[in-house]
């Protein structure tokens, strides 16, 4: 209709540029180009200041929990005999490569320090008959259970949670400065409206 107000097309996004190209003088620079390259630069600085301090800190935390739990572990376990109450199943084959990281849950029975006789269920080589012996791990209580951690897994562990720490800051980076950059985007996007409804009466009324 004559006279209408064409809808205000979105300004095009922002080209790939150089990291400090906000900072440049530029004709089409806007303050909201600014405010975000400083916003990404103060951002980036954090996490780099950030992230390691944290890792540290909580690469420290888990490092104690696991060596206590370790300790506890070494303590109210211990390896003992434990012979089968029944078979247990043979397949896969005896002596085959997948026999070799195959094992069942199967009934056995246990001496517990204090001299009581109990069964509990433990996970076997395929193929072992009953009355076979093998060597277990047990609580106190004559349950089966797993060694105690290793120095190795101590470490392992811990540096995993170091590494998932420093992640975690990054990625919180991240979504600030994207949140940050959604925000003056769509700031940036009202204010063109605002300036197209001013500027095309002019354009669009009859001379």
């Amino acid at each position: 209709m004559a006279g209408e107000i064409p809808p205000a097309q979105p300004p095009p996004g922002p080209p790939p540029r150089p990291l400090l190209w906000r900072h440049r003088r530029n004709p089409l620079r806007r303050r909201t180009d600014r405010l975000r390259s400083w916003i990404g630069l103060g951002v980036l600085i954090a996490v780099l200041a950030v992230a390691p301090v944290t890792a540290v800190l909580v690469g420290d935390a888990a490092r104690g929990h696991y060596e206590e739990t370790a300790r506890h572990q070494t303590q109210t376990r211990y390896e003992t005999d434990a012979t089968l109450t029944r078979d247990a199943p043979r397949h896969p084959e005896p002596g085959s490569d997948e026999e070799k990281h195959t094992r069942y849950p199967v009934e056995v029975r246990v001496v517990t320090r204090e001299g009581r006789t109990r069964t509990t269920r433990a996970e076997v080589r395929p193929g072992l008959s009953a009355s076979h012996t093998v060597r277990i791990w047990i609580t106190e209580d004559g349950e089966a259970t797993e060694p105690p951690l290793t120095p190795q897994e101590v470490r392992s562990r811990t540096v995993g949670w170091a590494l998932l720490s420093a992640l975690g800051v990054a990625l919180t980076g991240a979504a600030v400065h994207a949140l940050t950059a959604l925000v003056l985007r769509r700031r940036d996007l009202a204010r063109w409206d605002t300036a197209w409804a001013e500027t095309a009466p002019r354009w669009t009324s009859p001379t």
